[in-house]
């Protein structure tokens, strides 16, 4: 099954870490997986073991939205060109479809293979947010990429999609926060650490987000207690320190079967928890979502941004499924 999972929380929650410690279990069980920066702090190719000239190198995806736009696009008759392609253009009849495991021009031109010691991932990144951004572009503008992607992904059987999203509420900024089968939250064993949760609850709640909280810097039963206290059943596991950890942030990562045994249960909860999410996947609502971002978008700058009626790019009889075709 691919599973599409997001990892959120605020800034400093350790989100990035457990995102990157979560590709790297999932990695060693021999899964094909797509990692995707989508943070506006660009920090997981480094907690994937990249160092700073490495990681500088990636390609922004945001750099390369007119090629991901006109490749998507394909023979589809609702969309004129790629010019009037917005983030939340939906797939219809003659859209190009991603698939995990395949090489396509998108993944030429922006994926980059990360080689871990358990395999290795396809790592793709939004790009850094520029002081040639400042002023004139907003951070949503880079993330359209990865929801374009994300709108267009179909599932195999045991592949992953795993997202880094940008800090905080912001993740409400677009439809993307409705894109995943599983959402893991994590929250430190704070008053503000569980606010985020707060927040993230209230608006994915007539979503139907599948959402669970990862308690993460917990030093005792105090803080489990507390956290227990503060989201109930949506607590799925805690995580504490970690001496593997230390040693990857200082860049100098042991092997990965040296990660402490509780980390890698936790690891195998977190995975047990996404895969159990597939049996509950609404194809209807998942493509319902998707158009009602897309109207939205449309209506409130949109429309106004390409000269045309966006409405008109939604085709009524198309569901994005499982098995649905790709043209090629």
């Amino acid at each position: 099954m691919n599973m599409k999972i997001a990892f959120v929380g605020k800034g400093g929650s350790g989100k990035t870490t457990l995102s990157s410690l979560f590709i790297r279990h999932l990695a060693a069980t021999g899964a094909p997986v797509i990692a995707v920066d989508a943070d506006i702090n660009q920090h997981l190719g480094a907690a994937l073991g990249l160092d700073e000239e490495q990681a500088a190198a990636l390609p922004a995806m945001g750099g390369r939205l007119p090629l991901i736009k006109d490749y998507l696009r394909g023979t589809n008759p609702r969309i004129a060109s790629a010019e009037k392609m917005i983030k939340t253009t939906p797939p219809g009849d003659g859209s190009r479809l991603l698939r995990l495991c395949e090489d396509n021009p998108v993944y030429e031109a922006c994926a980059r293979a990360v080689e871990l010691d358990g395999g290795a991932v396809r790592l793709m990144v939004t790009g850094q947010f520029t002081e040639a951004d400042l002023g004139v572009a907003c951070y949503h503008s880079k993330t359209g990429a990865v929801e374009l992607l994300l709108n267009h992904l179909v599932d195999g059987r045991d592949e992953y999609a795993v997202v880094d999203m940008t800090a905080g509420s912001d993740s409400f900024a677009s439809g993307m926060f409705t894109r995943f089968d599983m959402t893991f939250l994590v929250a430190e064993p704070t008053r503000k650490g569980v606010s985020v949760y707060r927040q993230y609850k209230e608006y994915a709640h007539d979503f139907g987000v599948d959402l669970k909280v990862v308690g993460n810097k917990v030093q005792g039963q105090d803080d489990i207690d507390f956290l227990r206290e503060q989201v109930g059943d949506d607590l799925l596991v805690t995580v504490g320190h970690s001496d593997w950890v230390r040693s990857m942030e200082k860049g100098r990562p042991p092997r990965f079967e040296l990660l402490e045994e509780s980390n890698h249960l936790a690891l195998k909860t977190l995975q047990a928890a996404a895969d159990s999410a597939y049996d509950r996947r609404d194809w209807e609502r998942y493509t319902r979502q998707m158009v009602h971002f897309h109207l939205k978008n449309a209506q409130s700058w949109g429309n106004e941004r390409t000269g045309v009626d966006l409405a008109a790019q939604v085709d009524p009889d198309f569901v994005l499924r499982e098995h649905a075709p790709a043209t090629a």
